[in-house]
């Protein structure tokens, strides 16, 4: 029980205003710390909370202690005078800009993009001392904004010298010594289906019919192969953990000739890949399945949109006049039987327990500066949808192989929704008249499910959408295997991505070993690792959204003034989040901004209030809103909201 004068440890989550939350496993909710209380906290510290306030629901808090500092270092831009400087964070939850006395700027001038570090904070003083430890550039230039994002969340953008001269000595021929140790499946019609920027081809399918059954291949870049433990390219694969994608470059967990080169799975060129090898009958069920190393040679490199015209029956006649004509009708063929199968398999893991999101991502088209000069979503197709299935059915397959014989292994889990999120989705969707049951992970499920079929095409799809995924877990990497729950998989593990993904590197090299009847990677080694993958792989994609945010800034920051029609999609303490359909961009209307009334957050049911008055404002709501500004470095969109 919370009792003022108790003291918890926990993390630090900052608000963009100064004031902050307790997150504490020891507590039933998080804590509400003032500005004036955080004591030089910062986001993400370790700090002891001592209770000042509560009246047996709500309680109020203050920093006593700092346990342990997330990071010291900050990006920021600079601000020199004649006498001193000041860093001004990018971050928007980094409320205190640091002191750089102008002997520690280490060449950094007024108005450039730098890295700087805490050296101290002294008892009395409002701001922190610092140093510049690397200046980046020019702030707004778009290579120095990337960077930026990057060094933000601690992640690496260009490789030592030492990884890539280790990578370049590899070489792209494969010795004939080596395929003799492979199982040799070049002459197996083989394809790679892949977005039409892709250049790391990670897998291929392969297809053959044996007595009327299908055999697929789903074959994988041997990456384990060329990178080898404790090496140079190891130790680096491992610290990025993952590649990155943004919204104008992919910054690689391998080094290019690796990632694009002798591992890709490039057409018309031999390569060594671990591979999974399955018999299916008409409806997907898995009759045999084979695991080993093997050599490939992919006929043809499809984009998703090629793919999708054959599945569509269009013509497709580029795949006719780049090979004979009966390979090409077999490869026309192969397609369109992967996909009536690939589409049973899906009715099927839906029917088992899978939740169906339809994940929106939003797609940019970038001048040749990097400019954005329009928005828009990807749509996932059939042709996406087959891919994502035979590759689900590669990492589940391999998982419950692995964990049947008891080893340890980095699981890819994903645990059941949270109860309190999910009773406060069930009240409010009442108000549109739909109705979730939690008694059961399998109720849940089901009526989840449809709950996502039912909002499909109404206004609020996409606001009920996003409450589902804010219901659930986070997924991650552990060898303790309590299935995944969006999947609604008992086993499943990463397999099918390891130029750009180390759990699955991993991954290999366990199953390898299993097959070779060694002896397998011990569950206290491995638990760690998982641990620190589960992270980087965060930090990716948080870098990612950055990302997004900058070029959504990029693009609106001629827009100021206008006025757009909008989408209320969450609420904070401090405001409500609007999405602009036209523009698929999303901005803050902070309360203040909120005329006609003094507004207050409701955040158990998802609203703002007026105090006076009692107009509110819910998730869901249709608004009108002008553009009030923009700040591309803090990558803020500040919108006023209008009466309708």
């Amino acid at each position: 029980m919370i009792k003022i004068g108790n003291i918890y440890e926990g993390e630090l989550r900052m608000n963009a205003s100064g004031s902050a939350y307790l997150v504490s496993s020891e507590l039933p909710k998080d804590i509400y710390i003032s500005k004036k209380h955080t004591n030089k906290g910062l986001h993400l510290d370790t700090v002891e909370v001592e209770i000042i306030k509560g009246n047996g629901r709500e309680f109020e808090g203050r920093v006593i202690e700092i346990v342990e500092r997330f990071k010291t270092k900050f990006v920021g831009t600079l601000e020199v005078s004649d006498k001193f400087a000041f860093l001004v964070p990018d971050s928007p939850k980094m409320s205190v800009d640091i002191f750089i006395p102008l002997k520690k700027l280490n060449g950094g001038k007024d108005g450039e993009k730098v890295v700087a570090q805490i050296t101290n904070w002294r008892d009395n003083a409002k701001n922190p001392n610092g140093k510049v430890v690397n200046v980046l550039g020019q702030a707004g230039d778009n290579d120095v904004e990337i960077h930026s994002i990057l060094e933000e969340y601690g992640l690496p953008y260009k490789f030592d010298e030492d990884v890539e001269a280790e990578a370049n000595k590899i070489p792209l021929e494969i010795q004939q010594s080596e395929i003799n140790k492979r199982r040799d499946m070049r002459d197996v019609l083989t394809f790679t289906i892949d977005p039409d920027t892709a250049k790391d081809f990670d897998d291929a399918l392969s297809v053959e019919w044996i007595d009327g059954k299908m055999r697929v291949g789903v074959h994988i870049a041997d990456v384990s192969h060329y990178v080898r433990p404790e090496t140079a390219l190891d130790k680096e694969a491992y610290k990025r953990g993952t590649s990155i994608y943004l919204v104008d470059r992919v910054v690689p967990m391998l080094p290019e000739r690796l990632s694009n080169g002798v591992c890709s799975l490039r057409p018309h060129e031999d390569k060594l890949c671990f591979s999974a090898v399955f018999t299916l009958d008409q409806n997907g069920h898995v009759l045999d399945e084979w695991f080993g190393r093997t050599v490939i040679h992919s006929n043809h490199r499809f984009t998703y949109e090629e793919a999708q015209f054959i599945i569509e029956g269009e013509d497709y006649n580029d795949v006719y006049e780049s090979l004979p004509k009966e390979q090409a009708n077999s490869i026309v063929n192969a397609i369109k039987d992967l996909d009536m199968i690939a589409k049973r398999m899906r009715k099927k893991r839906f029917t088992r327990g899978s939740i169906s999101f339809d994940k929106r991502e939003v797609k940019f088209k970038l001048d040749e500066d990097n400019k954005p000069i329009g928005i828009s979503f990807k749509v996932s197709k059939d042709a996406n949808k087959l891919i994502e299935e035979y590759m689900l059915l590669a990492n589940r397959r391999v998982a419950q192989f692995l964990n049947k014989k008891g080893v340890a292994i980095p699981n890819r889990i994903h645990d059941e929704p949270d109860q309190t999120k999910l009773a406060s989705l069930r009240e409010y969707i009442k108000q549109f008249g739909y109705e979730i049951k939690t008694n059961t992970p399998e109720e849940i499920t089901r009526t989840l499910n449809q709950l996502l079929i039912d909002v499909k095409g109404t206004p609020e799809e996409n606001i009920v959408g996003n409450l589902v995924v804010r219901t659930m877990q986070k997924a991650e990497y552990s060898t303790e295997n309590i299935g995944h729950y969006g999947l609604g998989f008992e086993d499943y593990a990463h397999f099918t991505s390891p130029i750009r993904r180390y759990p699955d590197v991993m991954l290999h090299r366990i199953l390898n070993r299993v097959l070779e009847g060694k002896d397998s990677t011990k569950q206290n080694k491995l638990e760690p690792k998982c641990q620190y993958l589960s992270k980087r792989e965060i930090n990716a994609q948080k870098a990612s959204r950055d990302s997004i945010k900058f070029k959504q800034c990029e693009y609106m920051v001629d827009k100021v003034g206008k006025i757009y029609k909008g989408v209320i999609n969450s609420v904070t303490n401090y405001g409500v989040f609007v999405e602009m359909p036209e523009t698929n961009c999303e901005g803050l209307v902070r309360l203040a901004e909120i005329g006609g009334d003094v507004f207050q957050a409701d955040m158990d049911n998802y609203c703002v209030r007026g105090f006076n008055t009692g107009m509110v404002y819910r998730i869901g709501d249709e608004v009108n809103v002008v553009v009030k500004g923009v700040d591309i470095e803090k990558k803020n969109i500040d919108l006023t909201l209008l009466r309708l």
